[in-house]
């Protein structure tokens, strides 16, 4: 699963550009459920039925999109403007390597001015509108092979740090992937009592849309939601803030179904899983606020992976902590029971 993680991070796929990866997620999926399929908007839906046609249901998801760019305009020399996919900080574009998916896909870095000519703001993040993409052609020769509209994707490939640690792009959420599959590996062969839906959704970093689109259509009993949350760096301060290496991270608040956030400590206590708590006084900012409101509204859980450096191209996470949430999830599937969610309970 690790090398499944390599890969996928390293493919592109970001916001609004996902049907790139449609069948890579599928591949993956396949041999944990019976049948998968993707809708029109690129989510990929696996499915594995109960026993019972009449049984309730239940949706894992994990959004698959990344951040990126995207042509804006071509100048009269060959270089390319573009505008952000998704939250791209202007800050760490500077000499970024990226891929611009054209007629054929080329190479390129993004440039600016050099330190020794400007002559104000040497220390201020460069606005994105004063940036371009520079791939080595004429203007000619770009206009033949680039338009406005292409996608462009960052070229970095995933790095192993020392001992579990990974470091690259777009494992936010694509390491959530790979815990929900982590979870049907470890549930293989086992006879759940709902249908289990697994869901990859689109359109995360540009509000929340696959995931709404999916709850709209299956309204499953409940739901278990995995993303990211901000890893330990030098400067993150303490609230929120998560160590790699520490396991999965449960949230409570509003956003989160109590009887779901009680099931999670008390199994990661049971089976002995590492984890942390997140207390989220509102909106999660994830695919768990749109799942909760969808329809008549979903009961929702959501465990995160802690990740550094959000957001640029060298997120890094451990992946004992991808471990660690497909652990919970499957042994919280097997000790849940959908009774319970319109129950009073003992926190």
């Amino acid at each position: 699963m690790k090398k499944e993680l390599i890969h996928l991070a390293a493919a592109d796929g970001i916001s609004g550009f996902e049907f790139s990866l449609t069948e890579a997620v599928k591949k993956l999926m396949k041999p944990y459920c019976d049948s998968v399929e993707a809708d029109t908007m690129g989510n990929v839906i696996g499915h594995i039925p109960s026993e019972n046609p009449t049984a309730k249901s239940v949706m894992l998801e994990a959004h698959i999109d990344g951040i990126g760019l995207m042509v804006s305009g071509i100048s009269e020399e060959g270089f390319l403007s573009f505008v952000p996919v998704g939250g791209v900080d202007s800050a760490v574009l500077p000499g970024a390597e990226v891929w611009v998916y054209g007629n054929e896909q080329l190479f390129g870095v993004i440039g600016m001015k050099p330190p020794h000519l400007q002559t104000s703001g040497r220390d201020a993040a460069v606005p994105i509108d004063e940036l371009v993409i520079d791939v080595g052609l004429s203007g000619e020769e770009v206009r033949n092979k680039v338009k406005v509209g292409d996608m462009v994707c960052f070229a970095e490939s995933v790095k192993a740090l020392s001992g579990k640690v990974l470091s690259g792009k777009s494992f936010d959420d694509r390491a959530g992937l790979i815990s929900l599959l982590l979870c049907l590996k470890a549930l293989k062969g086992k006879k759940l009592p709902f249908h289990l839906y697994v869901v990859a959704a689109v359109q995360e970093e540009v509000g929340l849309r696959g995931a709404a689109m999916v709850s709209e259509r299956l309204a499953p009993d409940c739901a278990f939601v995995v993303d990211v949350c901000h890893g330990d760096t030098p400067d993150g301060g303490s609230e929120s803030i998560f160590k790699l290496g520490s396991g999965a991270v449960i949230s409570f608040g509003p956003n989160i179904h109590p009887y779901l956030s009680s099931l999670a400590k008390t199994v990661a206590k049971k089976e002995k899983i590492k984890v942390s708590y997140d207390a989220d006084g509102g909106d999660t900012g994830t695919d768990a606020w749109a799942v909760q409101v969808a329809g008549m509204g979903i009961p929702v859980l959501l465990l995160s992976i802690p990740l550094r450096y959000m957001h640029t191209t060298v997120e890094t996470l451990h992946f004992d902590d991808v471990k660690a949430v497909g652990d919970l999830l499957s042994a919280m599937l097997l000790n849940l029971d959908l009774e319970a969610l319109g129950c009073t309970f003992q926190n």
